[in-house]
């Protein structure tokens, strides 16, 4: 793809932990949030839609069909962009993007421009947000990175409770274009989410040592060396399968309700259920994983999670009253809230932060095709059989098929990584820099060992943020 300066983080400094990095985290908690929810939250509208151009149900839902598809689908475009632009520059193009995505959409007046501007251009936006954002939460957070990623993981359900009832508000007030129009002006808030996606520098280097850094930093736009790794390889595998089932209960759990004899509003009481569970669930799923003696069998919890939520398919397809769904929605909630807050803790941890750009936009690339089959495959299931219980159990089945090949896979094929090479490397480099240094005259010659124990003495110098000009706030 060609070599260019990345902006990757720079090698040899320390994750802050802190400081700036809650800063970054609030604008991550605020992108996942409208990336994952505005799909959901957009089919308020359908109605008033449906009625304006005169089309089906299911032509509106293509808009969150198309919505969730670029999200995913365009994670190799992002993870370029990224590599070649850096993470502010691409989020607050994205932030623009999705703004002028349903502002343009106000003023359609067929179904296919909304597509186009609603879903296809909005879509990207967020795309362009979301992937950066976990890249720059990756880099400012290391120790506390599973309860980071719990914490920002909490946007989704967060937002969902949130801009669901604020869009129905938005089209009793305005009506649909009005409501479009409010919602792209929201989305100008990418924007500042961005801005606050400061990098991180080493604290004090000579000209030379700059130098000498800049051509370490140089790699390919995307870099397909991450399917050399057989964990990054079957974790791909496995979320490709889950993402097959994972998403199809809390579509049909609504229907489900409705078919049993229950009112409209009851039967969606039941995501509100859900919702509710899943914002507690994913932050405290990340205290747990950051834990000293679990932090290292990360992807186990992670299995134990989606076999935890498959289980709950499982058991969800026997429910026969309000009751029994009510009791799934509340342990659906949980293990789907565990799931969020793991799957991008896990992979962060298989590939490293070199290498997190390129492996993110991979593996939404692979989860596109997936969460595209899912739900529809689903629906001619139901449609087929006439029953909802086999809809619950061919998504356990899939779910748990997912947690069985990340754990076995895991556990026969991989081969524990022994840290030491880990720590030549970075002696290594280190000294190399050192050597750099020595050109010039005022430079001391300090071993690589010393200038390690230096580090580990002075962790608070590490991982400074850039504040000149160009780059603040």
């Amino acid at each position: 793809m060609g070599a260019v300066v990345a902006d990757d983080g720079p090698s040899g400094v320390k994750a802050p932990d802190g400081g700036w990095g809650w800063a970054v985290l609030f604008g991550c908690f605020i992108i996942t949030g409208f990336s994952y929810a505005f799909p959901k939250a957009v089919s308020v509208f359908f109605k008033e839609l449906i009625r304006e151009f005169g089309i089906g149900y299911s032509d509106t839902a293509w808009i969150s069909s198309i919505l969730l598809a670029m999200l995913y689908g365009t994670g190799p475009l992002c993870s370029v962009c990224v590599n070649r632009f850096g993470c502010r520059p691409v989020m607050l193009v994205g932030g623009l993007f999705a703004s002028m995505g349903m502002v343009i959409a106000s003023f359609c007046t067929s179904i296919v421009q909304i597509y186009l501007t609603a879903g296809v251009i909005t879509g990207l936006g967020l795309a362009l947000n979301f992937q950066p954002s976990l890249i720059m939460l990756n880099r400012y957070f290391d120790k506390r990175r599973p309860l980071a990623n719990g914490l920002s993981a909490a946007g989704s359900p967060v937002f969902l409770c949130a801009l669901s009832p604020l869009g129905q508000i938005l089209q009793h007030a305005y009506g649909w274009r009005g409501g479009f129009l409010i919602l792209g002006g929201m989305l100008l808030n990418c924007c500042v989410c961005g801005a606050l996606m400061r990098p991180l520098e080493p604290p004090k280097k000579s000209e030379a040592t700059k130098e000498a850094a800049e051509k370490k930093v140089k790699k390919k736009l995307l870099d397909f060396s991450v399917f050399k790794d057989g964990g990054f390889v079957i974790y791909t595998l496995a979320a490709s399968i889950m993402v097959l089932g994972l998403f199809v209960p809390p579509v049909f759990v609504v229907s489900y309700a409705k078919d049993l004899g229950y009112p409209d509003t009851k039967a969606a009481f039941l995501l509100t259920i859900l919702g509710f569970i899943d914002i507690f669930a994913r932050p405290v799923c990340g205290m747990v994983a950051g834990l000293k003696w679990v932090r290292p069998r990360c992807v186990y919890l992670f299995s134990f999670a989606m076999i935890f939520n498959g289980f709950t398919d499982l058991m969800g397809s026997m429910s026969v009253d309000y009751g029994g769904l009510v009791v799934f929605c509340i342990f659906f909630g949980i293990s789907y809230g565990m799931v969020g807050a793991l799957q991008f803790e896990v992979l962060m941890a298989i590939v490293g932060t070199q290498k997190f750009s390129s492996a993110i936009g991979l593996v939404l690339l692979a989860e596109a095709m997936a969460v595209l089959i899912g739900p529809p495959s689903a629906g001619k299931l139901l449609d087929a059989t006439g029953r909802y219980m086999f809809v619950f159990i061919t998504a356990g089945i899939e779910v748990t098929t997912s947690a069985l090949v990340l754990a076995l896979g895991n556990f026969f094929c991989i081969k524990k990584k022994s840290e030491e090479p880990h720590t030549k490397e970075e002696a290594a480099e280190r000294e190399e820099l050192n050597k750099s240094e020595d050109k010039t005259p005022e430079d001391a010659k300090v071993d690589s060992i010393e200038v390690e124990q230096f580090l580990k003495d002075e962790p608070e110098k590490n991982g400074e943020v850039v504040t000149n000009p160009e780059t603040c706030v």
